[in-house]
């Protein structure tokens, strides 16, 4: 919503007033009918299967009047709740998601962005626009704010010609940036989300984008403005307001832990929500397409309700005890010269599982890939990681860890990424020094070598401490015996003067 400036706004006359209000009775007693239609359409698709209701023991999902739905973990990519995720559909103005995107991925905030006449007059001026006019600019940062919390046209088609050097480079930019997300079911032709039969989306790859987009601080807090003030400046002289139409971030229906989210809507694609929110450990993203107004928001907090309240995190490296690192020698460094101080291998303490409420981490089945060469980490070279431990619960996808080399062992050790990528349960040290350095070399364990000598001089205290005890004891047997000896002498000469009478 925008509070729209005066310029190129005509005074109605009062018969001009009477015409159209005729004309919108005349057209609302046509469209009851229609809202009917559409409210039993709605009705139909709650009928529609929900896919992750099918796996056994997992939390039974809501049932929606949307097209299609999708609640995913924002940092995993663990689905806790499906419908028809993979189908084609229109997203509407949730495009805008991408656009903003790699306009954060590609531009400068402060970077200037000027409006020219493709960018102004190639969208509808009934849709949504914040009016910028042919030779304004404003910066990108501004940009961002029109077109996530105005839900601006032209602004996303400006900023297209400002990062791409056209419309049609940057919507070729928007499908190599959908493609490398894991994007298999996406089309773009526009910018804005304009109903084009070849620009279409799917609720899986919407919300595949958006784990990237809410990754980004600045996106996040973008997509959470309630409202945003432009002041005027020297190349845009209008002093107005955007106001979100996201009747969660506005605060109209209010939930704890939102971080953002898009409107969309046309005739075609209906309503469409993507939204964002953070509880429990959890950052989850809603996504719904094609369903009717006001039910895109309640089935947006219903839905995180239901990820909420069914679900808990669990991390793997405080619970995994199959490969548990801490409990084997074979993962720590045997030749370090202090022993076995250091470990060689270790799984990443920050990751985690999403299982329902009455699981625990003991029904959760685990495969460990070795050949993990082709994956590309932001956060950690390939090279520190050895092997990938996939979990599921009843075959529905719960999360992953790695098991990585420490950074002192790389040298010191390689491991095989030939080994099958099956279900084993151990990770093997497949090298160690080559055979002649190892004749060459002799790797002295200092730590056991001390706690020998140790054992060795107790022994040899304790039998200094038994001689003493022996020798104390046969001397004081020698000593009594004199003692004896002396008593004896002394009473045969005392017996000896009893025989005379003095």
């Amino acid at each position: 919503m925008c509070f729209k400036r005066k310029k190129g706004f005509l005074t109605l006359s009062l018969l001009t007033v009477f015409i159209i209000s005729f004309f919108f009775n005349c057209y609302a007693l046509t469209a009851h009918a229609t809202l009917e239609e559409l409210a039993a359409d709605a009705e139909a698709r709650k009928l529609l299967p929900i896919q992750s209701n099918e796996i056994n023991n997992w939390p039974v999902g809501p049932e929606i009047g949307a097209q299609a739905a999708i609640l995913m973990d924002a940092n995993t990519g663990i689905i806790l709740y499906a419908k028809n995720i993979n189908e084609k559909l229109y997203p509407a103005s949730t495009t805008k998601i991408l656009t903003c995107l790699l306009a954060m991925e590609n531009g400068n905030l402060d970077d200037m962005v000027s409006f020219s006449r493709e960018a102004v007059f190639s969208v509808p001026g009934d849709g949504s626009n914040m009016g910028m006019d042919v030779g304004e600019s404003i910066t990108l940062e501004e940009c961002l704010y029109g077109i996530l919390v105005g839900s601006a046209n032209e602004v996303a088609n400006a900023v297209a010609e400002h990062i791409g050097g056209s419309i049609d480079n940057f919507v070729d930019m928007m499908n190599t940036r959908a493609a490398e997300l894991g994007c298999t079911n996406s089309h773009f032709v526009n910018t804005n989300g304009l109903f084009d039969e070849n620009h279409y989306t799917s609720a899986y790859d919407l919300a595949l984008i958006s784990t990237a987009f809410f990754q980004n601080e600045l996106l996040c807090k973008i997509s959470n403005t309630s409202r945003y003030h432009f002041e005027a400046t020297a190349t845009q002289p209008d002093d107005f307001y955007l106001i979100t139409k996201h009747r969660i971030v506005k605060g109209e229906i209010p939930y704890e832990g939102i971080v953002g989210g898009k409107t969309g809507y046309t005739d075609i694609s209906r309503q469409t929500l993507v939204s964002c929110a953070e509880q429990n450990g959890m950052k989850l993203i809603c996504v719904i397409l094609k369903e009717e107004s006001p039910a895109q928001f309640t089935d947006t907090v219903e839905l995180f309700n239901y990820g909420f309240q069914n679900f808990q995190v669990l991390n793997i490296a405080e619970n995994e005890d199959k490969f548990n690192m801490d409990n084997t020698n074979f993962f720590k460094a045997d030749y370090d010269i202090f022993g076995n101080s250091k470990p060689i291998l270790s799984i990443d303490t920050n990751s985690y599982v999403i299982v329902p409420n009455m699981a625990d981490f003991s029904s959760l089945e685990s495969t460990i890939n070795y050949d993990i060469s082709s994956e590309n980490s932001n956060v950690q070279s390939d090279e520190s990681r050895i092997a990938k431990i996939t979990y599921t619960y009843n075959g529905a996808y719960v999360g992953e860890t790695y098991v990585n080399l420490s950074d002192y062992a790389k040298n010191s050790y390689s491991f095989s990424a030939e080994s099958p990528a099956t279900t084993d349960t151990t990770v093997s040290r497949v090298e160690t020094p080559s055979p002649a350095e190892s004749e060459n070399t002799i790797f002295i364990n200092v730590k056991k070598v001390l706690i020998g000598i140790l054992i060795f001089a107790t022994v040899i205290i304790c039998l200094f401490i038994l001689r003493a005890i022996i020798i104390h004891r046969d001397n004081e047997l020698r000593r009594q015996n004199r003692l004896k000896r002396k008593k004896h002498r002394r009473e045969r000469i005392s017996s000896g003067f009893d025989d005379f009478d003095f």
